[in-house]
Parts: structure tokens; sequence; C-alpha cells
């Protein structure tokens, strides 16, 4: 029984919101790769994407809650999420007109690109600052539980009890339809192969006939799709504040960077290792260690390697390890 309880707790505390965390940057890291295996540089603005997108987001969401539309159970923001994809995409493609097409055609060293999009970054910030505000806002309706604690233990019989929120399986859910959709695009769809082609041999695929521009388009397009998508979700899952989507740029790029830039699988294999990283090393493992060692070995302290404050110290620690020793990240992806 005391093993039962601990894998409860294991399940509650690291497993679950490990899941959830490590789809969102998973949705995150493959927009990051997609920009940098078919543009060719890292899009430092895609935290503060993520942030536009979400913002549009919501204000979408107040506008249907206002009018009185919802969807039940499930979260308003499902129905105003096109919306803010549509606004984040027109958005993105017309930074991209406007700023980042004269540096394409100069062909510009991609260190100058990735400069360019910190200064994107920093405009997108103040934007979404200015016409959302910097306070935390929380715009979760609906159904909170799936399952709650204590229909888990009339159940089980359990002491401890299991809670799954609406919001983490619905993050599970979508990002597993995006991404399957996603690849299906660039598997089976004629302008997913150009865009396969453009980014393996830029050259080769104009000779063949291959619309940059068009490929660009497309690419940007997604990227704001996926950005929207994870901050959203991750906005529904914890909630919205600004400047979180710039912290969260880190753990983004060092799903992309572990898993290998401009390669999507690994993308998404690095962001469940930077979740569950951040997740194992700031959880305080005293109750399931509790449950599953003796009482003799039960532990006094909280057996947390590092506090919360700091769980973005080890998405850098892992960034940093894999630069030095594996710079192709551990699936073979292209190289900072």
């Amino acid at each position: 029984m005391d093993f039962l309880n601990g894998l409860v707790a294991f399940l509650n505390f690291v497993f679950i919101p490990g899941m959830a965390y490590g789809a969102q940057l998973a949705l995150g890291a493959l927009g990051v790769t997609l920009i940098y295996g078919i543009l060719r540089f890292s899009n430092f603005a895609h935290g503060d994407t993520m942030a536009f997108g979400t913002m549009a987001t919501i204000l979408v969401t107040w506008a249907l809650q206002g009018a009185g539309i919802g969807l039940g159970p499930l979260p308003t923001a499902l129905l105003a999420l096109p919306v803010g994809i549509a606004v984040t995409a027109a958005l993105v493609l017309g930074t991209d007109r406007a700023v980042y097409r004269f540096y394409r055609r100069v062909r510009a060293a991609p260190v100058i690109l990735v400069i360019v999009s910190m200064g994107v970054m920093f405009v997108m910030n103040a934007l979404v600052r200015f016409i959302i505000g910097v306070d935390e806002i929380s715009f979760a309706d609906g159904g909170r539980f799936v399952i709650g604690v204590r229909e888990f233990r009339e159940a089980t019989g359990l002491s401890e009890g299991l809670a799954i929120r609406t919001t983490q399986l619905i993050t599970i859910l979508v990002a597993a339809l995006a991404v399957a959709a996603l690849f299906w695009f660039l598997g089976r769809t004629r302008t997913g192969k150009s865009m396969r082609a453009y980014s393996d041999n830029e050259d080769l695929a104009l000779l063949s006939g291959i619309n940059p521009e068009r490929v660009v388009a497309v690419t940007w397009i997604l990227a704001a799709a996926l950005a929207t998508t994870a901050g959203v979700l991750y906005g529904l899952d914890k909630s919205f504040r600004a400047f979180t989507y710039f912290q969260l740029l880190l753990p983004i790029f060092a799903s992309a960077v572990v898993g290998g830039l401009g390669n999507p699988l690994g993308a998404i294999g690095g962001g469940f290792i930077i979740a569950f990283s951040e997740v194992a090393v700031t959880y305080a493992w005293k109750k399931v260690l509790t449950y599953w060692l003796p009482d003799s070995m039960a532990p006094d302290g909280l057996v947390q390697l590092m506090s919360t404050d700091y769980k973005y110290a080890v998405s850098f620690a892992i960034l940093v390890v894999v630069l030095l020793f594996r710079p192709t990240g551990l699936f073979k992806g292209k190289s900072v």
C-alpha cells in the first residue's frame, strides 16, 4: 500500500506536471528549430512571440466570455486560439517583411540575424506589456479537474490522492495533435516537402523551382502557430505574465539545442528532457521517499536538490554541458 501511495505522489507531483511542462516546451522548441533549420538563425524573439499570441488569445477569450460564449467544461481559450494564431501569424509575417527580408537578401551572417531578432524581442515584449499590462492573469475557465483528490481516494482507498487538472490533460492532447499535424504537413504535403528540401540545400531547392518567399512565409506561419499554442497551453496550465515568457526562452532554447537544432524529433525529446530535469531537481522528494523507504531510512529533510526559484539554472547547466561536449545535440541536429 505504501508503494502505491508513493507512486501516486510521484505521478501527482513529478510525472504529470513534467509531461504537461514537457509538451509545452516541446511545442516552443519545435518553433525555434523550424526557424533555425529553414531560415538558418536562432530567433530570440520566439518567447515574446509566445507572449504576444497568448495575449491575443486572452483578449479574444475575454470578448467571448463577455458575450456569454464558452465551451462548457473546456476553457474558452481553446475557442479563441485560432484567432490568436491568425493575429500572431500576421504580426510575424509583417515583421519578416519589414525587418528580416532585407538581411536575407543581402545574405547577412547568422549572427546579424540573431542580433536583429533580439531587437524584435524587446519591441514585442514592450508591445505586450503596453497592451495587456504586467500583472499576472489567470484566464482558465470551465471544469478545473478531470480527476479530483477526494474522488480518487474514495475510489481506490489510498491515503494519497491523485489530481489531474483539465489544463494538464488538454495540454498533452493538444500538443500531441499539433505535433502529429506538423509531421503530417512536413512529410506528406507538397509545401512541407519543399520546406524540407529548402532546409537541406537552399541552392538546389531554388534550381528545382521552389519559391523561397513561399517557404519563408509558411515557416513563419507554422512558427507562429506553434508559439501561440505553446504559450496558451502554458498560460492555461499556470498563468499569463509577459515577463514569464521572456524567461521561458532559456528552457525552450535548451530543449532545441539538447535535442539537436533543426531536428523536429530532437526538439520534442529535448523538451521532455529539460522539463523532467527541472521538475526532478526542484521537487522535494521527502513524501515519495517516506513511502518507498523503510522507516529507519526515511529522510528528515525535504530532499530537494534546488529551490524552484532556480529551476532555470537546471536548463542553463544542461545547455552548457551539451554545447561543450555534443554541440549537435543528442539527436544530431545542426551545430550552433
